[in-house]
């Protein structure tokens, strides 16, 4: 089966399902904190359930580059089957939890397990696919992370019908099985050695040359810079787009937060089929074309970000959130593929976890300051605002990052 033309795509398929979990484990806990909270008590309280979705973010950003740098030397397979496992166990775990302590280091834990993924699978796929495909084989991995973001907005809904701990043991036990189901049908691809004129070396590096590798790029900088900058919004919309909506339609949360939830899934999942068909196509041409693509896509989301700010109907949030994600999309797909224009294949997944790193920690930082707008009533202004951030970003990448031929992969 390994073998076969179409595994590259299988590979895709299952590494959805994976990508699915790893947002739904992660999300469930932020809808369920009116059910736990009956039954562990400090989590009533806004500034130590703050402090679970931090120590999260904290232990993910932190680890995210410690994943890339052992995914560019390890078996992939067996990282991407023993994250699964460990956070799926932790998931099931988090059921039992009696006390704050213990829920807070559990969700320490699942930011170490789940780092370990990302970087780890998008290196697989991109090796698995060509420039043909490869934009569209990441975009259709990236959206099981949008579904997971939806569906783990039921939690609570679950819950209310049997109970948090029922919730945890059910997806956790889900994991668990997948994860066993993984080690039997998920096989890495043997990397390619570095050919130069001289030699073929094996396809590692020390840790120290990798990063001297990736920090001595230019256009890495620049890759670095515009992912962060993307990371303001898309992590202002994860957390905060529900209130927006809430707050600009003046509709309870039980309404507002599908509302949002899903309407951000389905325009991403649509934007990442538009941007990775497109990028794909336009790249066999034009070696800029993954960039072109990425910002125009990044540039939907300026227009978004001012109307999802200050809309007050329906109309006008709904179709600037479709917009927004549309765009999103468009950007999340050819993140992958563009670093693989940049930077050679053996340390790959080294510089997307660097770019992760830096990315959680933007989502940490506009998670805080849209915090406190909300407190002062200023949520939908300060959200608008994060438009100048994209455009900046955008002139940049266009002026200053120079593709080369896809440096990874067949």
């Amino acid at each position: 089966m390994k073998n076969t033309k179409t595994y590259p795509w299988i590979v895709v398929g299952l590494l959805w399902v994976v990508a699915l979990l790893n947002y739904l484990d992660r999300q469930m806990l932020s809808t369920m904190q009116e059910s736990m909270k009956m039954d562990i008590t400090e989590l009533a309280v806004g500034e130590n359930f703050g402090r679970l979705m931090g120590i999260f973010l904290l232990i993910y950003g932190l680890m995210s580059p410690v994943a890339g740098i052992l995914a560019d030397r390890l078996n992939r397979k067996w990282m991407i089957v023993g994250s699964l496992f460990v956070w799926s166990a932790v998931t099931y775990g988090m059921g039992y939890a009696t006390t704050f302590d213990q829920v807070y280091w559990l969700r320490a834990l699942m930011g170490v397990s789940e780092a370990l993924y990302l970087a780890t699978a998008l290196s697989m796929i991109a090796d698995y696919h060509t420039s043909k495909s490869r934009s569209l084989a990441v975009g259709i991995h990236m959206s099981g992370l949008y579904a997971g973001q939806a569906l783990g907005g039921f939690g609570a809904t679950i819950a209310s019908n049997y109970s948090w701990h029922t919730v945890f043991h059910w997806f956790g036990i889900a994991g668990i099985v997948y994860a066993i189901f993984l080690a039997f049908t998920l096989f890495d691809i043997e990397r390619k050695p570095v050919v130069t004129q001289q030699t073929t070396t094996a396809p590692k590096s020390t840790m120290l040359q990798a990063l001297t590798l990736v920090f001595g790029t230019f256009s890495f900088w620049i890759l670095l810079f515009y992912f962060m900058a993307s990371s303001f919004p898309g992590w202002g919309t994860k957390n905060w787009l529900p209130t927006l909506f809430a707050t600009n339609l003046n509709v309870d949360m039980a309404t507002a937060g599908p509302m949002a939830t899903i309407s951000i899934a389905i325009s991403s999942f649509l934007g990442v089929l538009i941007g990775g068909t497109l990028s794909d196509r336009w790249v066999q041409t034009n070696i800029k074309a993954r960039i072109y693509t990425s910002t125009i896509g990044l540039g939907l989301t300026i227009p978004a970000l001012i109307l999802i700010g200050f809309g007050h109907s329906y109309a006008a949030m709904i179709g600037a959130t479709l917009l927004f994600g549309i765009g999103y999309g468009m950007f999340d797909t050819n993140n992958m593929p563009i670093l693989c224009q940049i930077i050679p294949q053996q340390q790959r997944a080294t510089a997307y976890g660097i770019m992760n790193m830096g990315g959680v920690f933007s989502g940490y930082a506009v998670t805080l300051m849209l915090g406190t707008s909300t407190d002062t009533g200023n949520l939908g202004a300060d959200f608008s605002k994060l438009s100048i951030i994209i455009l900046v970003a955008i002139v940049l990448m266009l002026l200053f990052l120079k593709p080369k031929r896809e440096l990874c992969g067949n």
